[in-house]
């Protein structure tokens, strides 16, 4: 491998670490954020649904920022709106405002949806020039990412350090990293040639039947990913009467599980191939689900998480290199249609739950995502390569 394409593989790590670092930073603090600005489960659901206005917008503008900047500047920008969300949610704290931290969250949605449609894309590429599997290990970056800021929230928690404080500190480092790896990327990957090439809008793509079982994995599996991402350390607090920072270190085991599939998987894509491994993890999450779901034990609730977190690690990463395999003047657009359904499902997806759970609890809101990690199971084949 060339120094290049090494320094790009590089910078592409760290472009997938900062999303799950700012992620997890908030997301490990969200009982102290929800008792800071007074929301109930239903308003804390309108403060997270900013952060899916955000995405979506991010999401389905991302392909036309892509054509008309490229890859890297798209990236930058997504990574800079992540960078002032964290000093606006912590404004929001400091103020008590409900709608000031969902305008903080507006922008994380926005800048991540932006940024990991064009990571994912060069991710795309890079698995095309190595000629192996990548994306399972880029994702693993950011599920590094989470683990290391669940790591930093459960500390801080314990020292009881205050929230505004905390997402102080990781703007700094996030700033820190964009402008040290800037430049490693290379520029004009992703601009719009004028050639005969599909696009998101493109009948053929959505028609596709094996594009929209591929997006139904991703669906699933982004969902549930989602659901802990948003969720877990509430649930945990509230259902399952763990402490604050019981409920934050339990999800950072969440974290450390899937950082450990994404990292390992590779071995079991080379041995089983992707069909049987997304049959399997959807298989070991829905049974995890379930148990937080139904289950009595808090301990083996802990447990089950494990279990979720080790199921969902790999179906959005294999989705995307499925989406992508074979090449083709589509390819980019099967992997962008893939991503913004994956997105949507982890950005937009949890504050819907929270909606349902206002009616009829966290647990039961759950259900939405174990049926669906069901259906992820049946249409596991779509992920085979292409027929000749």
């Amino acid at each position: 491998m060339d120094r290049d394409l090494r320094r790009r593989t590089r910078a592409l790590f760290v472009y997938f670490f900062i999303p799950g670092l700012a992620l997890a930073s908030w997301v490990t603090r969200t009982p102290e954020i929800r008792d800071a600005i007074g929301a109930s489960v239903a308003q804390m659901g309108l403060v997270l649904f900013g952060m899916s206005i955000g995405s979506m917008c991010g999401i389905l503008l991302a392909g036309r920022i892509v054509a008309a900047l490229d890859t890297r500047t798209t990236a930058l920008m997504g990574l800079c709106l992540i960078l002032s969300s964290m000093v606006t949610v912590a404004v929001g704290v400091i103020l008590g405002s409900q709608i000031m931290a969902a305008c903080g969250l507006a922008l994380f949605g926005l800048g991540m949806g932006g940024a990991e449609i064009a990571v994912n894309l060069e991710g795309a590429g890079v698995e095309a020039l190595r000629k192996k599997p990548v994306l399972h290990t880029l994702h693993g970056c950011f599920s590094l990412g989470t683990l290391c800021g669940a790591l930093i929230g459960l500390a801080l928690v314990s020292l009881g350090v205050p929230v505004a404080l905390h997402l102080a500190a990781i703007a700094v480092l996030v700033a820190g990293l964009i402008i040290a790896f800037r430049n490693d990327i290379p520029s004009g990957n992703g601009l719009s040639s004028g050639g005969n090439h599909a696009t998101i809008a493109d009948a053929r793509i959505w028609g596709d039947p094996r594009v929209l079982l591929i997006g139904l994995i991703v669906f699933a599996m982004a969902l549930a990913e989602g659901a802990a991402n948003d969720w877990l350390p509430i649930l945990m607090v509230d259902e399952h009467g763990f402490s604050v920072a019981s409920g934050s270190l339990i999800f950072l085991a969440f974290t450390a599980a899937m950082t450990a599939g994404r990292f390992g998987g590779g071995i079991f894509i080379q041995r089983f191939g992707a069909a049987r491994v997304i049959r399997g993890c959807a298989i070991l999450a829905g049974l995890g689900v379930a148990y937080v779901v139904f289950g009595t034990n808090p301990w083996l609730a802990g447990v089950a998480v494990l279990m979720w977190g080790l199921g969902t690690s790999l179906g959005f990463p294999l989705a995307l290199s499925a989406a992508g395999a074979g090449g083709g003047a589509d390819s980019a657009a099967r992997v962008q249609a893939v991503a913004i359904v994956g997105y949507l499902a982890m950005l937009v997806g949890p504050p819907s739950l929270g909606f349902i759970g206002e009616h009829y609890g966290l647990r039961n809101a759950l259900l939405v995502v174990t049926a669906l990690i069901v259906g992820a199971s049946i249409a596991a084949p779509a992920v085979r390569p292409r027929a000749a």
